[in-house]
């Protein structure tokens, strides 16, 4: 069983069946198109120029997106692409520090005609009317999708029965690993748990096992490190559990007093307590795990794509990556983003022309080419702008593969107030001296969670968010 879950309500699970449908009879039906009109570069591939706007006035349009400072170079220059080829539009990229910062502007007179957004902002993009859905506009120009997003991108962006955003990148968590401490080939050859030739059957027991071969003390290194959070504990218990939470579309609490959900924790903190192979608190202190990797000085961490151009730049550093490691199913967690028409567009069929454009495969390889994005794009996930063969990671198709086993859901982001509201109790896990008391951890855990999610229990601010340092329960808890 993998675990596919993205978003979490109703409306999205509903429109995921009347979207597949419109999207498949899209595919099905669409007419082979006709020469490209005079403002879709690239229409050639997937657009009717009967549909795009007509070259009459001038049009100046903006765009949108955040990200580091390449991948944004890299949409400057798609768009200067698409500028040198239009001949009635003209599009103006603006970038924000932050998707908080774009999300700012948006209905407001500020608001970009076309805007990269978080799949975690989806909801509050949708709920404030601030985009235009696309399938009908999509659908007007000839938009063939065929075999060429995964069913679940489109669904993921999908409420309403209406494609809401254009996917566009995917970001799964993996494991990355220095490949100077971690040799499978030695290990294999000294008989220790190594993962298979395919890397599918990667589980905890060879996670930790690579942990322990990058733990030596003679050279001051140590083996792993997952970020203390819920974010970091959730591809593990979604492993062993099947479940985070009480509901997956409409949560109310998290579940991890659920028997099975204990059982996944205890096998994975037995590893992520194990104070001879993880990073100690003086060691965290003086420097972020990150930096420990690129010291050569940590064996694994968990991060997305956008880690791996900055660990290109390490001089000396080897890596390559690995999926999540199992317990029972594979799963990964992670976000997504997609490309929105706001709302109240003057030039809405311009606007349309121009996101078709910027799906285009070629487009979309010039921004995947810097390394920070795993392309929602089958075809361009596949190519060598991505793979990027001769550059490290070596098995850089486990993102790909990673996107089968993703789980999005808005309410694992750091800043989310869930994850804000349980992160002392969730930190505690990881660090109290004797953890023998799993089972009313847990529960505390549970019990602030729904202190959030559920509207009719008290407010978190009205109950204790960690346990006492004897280790007694607080008097009081609700279940």
């Amino acid at each position: 069983m993998s675990v596919h879950r993205h978003g979490r309500r109703p409306r999205t699970a509903v429109a995921a069946l009347a979207v597949a449908a419109v999207l498949a009879t899209t595919a099905c039906q669409a007419d082979p198109a006709p020469d490209p009109g005079p403002d879709t570069p690239g229409a050639d591939a997937s657009a009717s120029p009967t549909a795009s706007a007509p070259p009459s006035d001038d049009v100046e349009l903006t765009f949108g997106v955040f990200g580091p400072d390449a991948e944004t170079a890299s949409f400057e220059r798609v768009v200067e692409s698409y500028n040198a080829s239009a001949t009635a539009t003209t599009v103006t990229l603006r970038t924000y520090p932050n998707r908080d910062a774009l999300l700012k502007d948006l209905g407001t007179p500020r608001a970009p005609d076309a805007y990269l957004a978080s799949r975690q902002d989806l909801d509050q993009i949708v709920t404030e009317g601030w985009n235009t859905p696309l399938l009908e506009l999509l659908d007007e120009r000839g938009v063939d999708y065929g075999d060429g997003y995964s069913r679940d991108a489109l669904l993921s962006f999908s409420v309403d029965d209406d494609l809401q955003c254009m996917p566009y990148g995917i970001s799964p968590t993996v494991v990355y690993y220095n490949t100077d401490l971690i040799d499978f080939d030695s290990m294999r050859e000294r008989g220790l748990p190594v993962p298979p030739t395919d890397l599918r059957g990667w589980n905890l027991e060879m996670f930790a096992a690579a942990a322990d071969e990058a733990t030596r003390p003679r050279l001051g290194t140590r083996g792993v490190h997952v970020e203390p959070t819920l974010r970091g504990l959730a591809p593990f218990v979604y492993s062993g559990a099947g479940q985070l939470f009480d509901d997956e579309d409409e949560p109310t609490s998290l579940a991890l007093e659920d028997d099975d959900a204990r059982e996944a924790l205890t096998q994975t903190l037995a590893l992520l307590r194990d104070t001879q192979v993880t990073l100690t608190g003086r060691q965290l202190r003086q420097a972020g795990a990150l930096e420990w990797f690129e010291r050569g000085r940590l064996g694994m961490i968990t991060g997305t794509r956008a880690l791996t151009p900055e660990l290109r730049d390490v001089d000396g550093l080897d890596f390559d990556v690995m999926p999540m490691p199992l317990i029972d199913d594979q799963v990964s967690v992670g976000d997504m983003t997609g490309l929105c028409i706001s709302s109240d567009n003057e030039n809405l069929a311009r606007t349309a022309d121009v996101l078709v454009s910027l799906i285009d495969d070629e487009a979309v390889a010039e921004v995947a080419a810097e390394g920070y994005l795993v392309p929602a794009n089958l075809g361009v996930a596949l190519t060598d702008e991505f793979l990027q063969p001769l550059q490290m990671p070596r098995n850089a198709n486990i993102f790909n593969t990673s996107v089968r086993d993703l789980v999005v859901n808005d309410l694992l982001s750091p800043d989310s107030p869930l994850s804000q509201a349980v992160r002392p109790a969730v930190r505690d896990l990881f660090t109290v001296p004797i953890l023998d008391d799993l089972e009313e951890r847990t529960t505390l855990i549970d019990t602030v969670s729904r202190s959030v999610l559920d509207p009719d229990y008290p407010p978190a601010s009205e109950l204790p968010s960690e346990l006492p340092s004897e280790g007694e329960a607080p008097e009081g808890l609700e279940q």
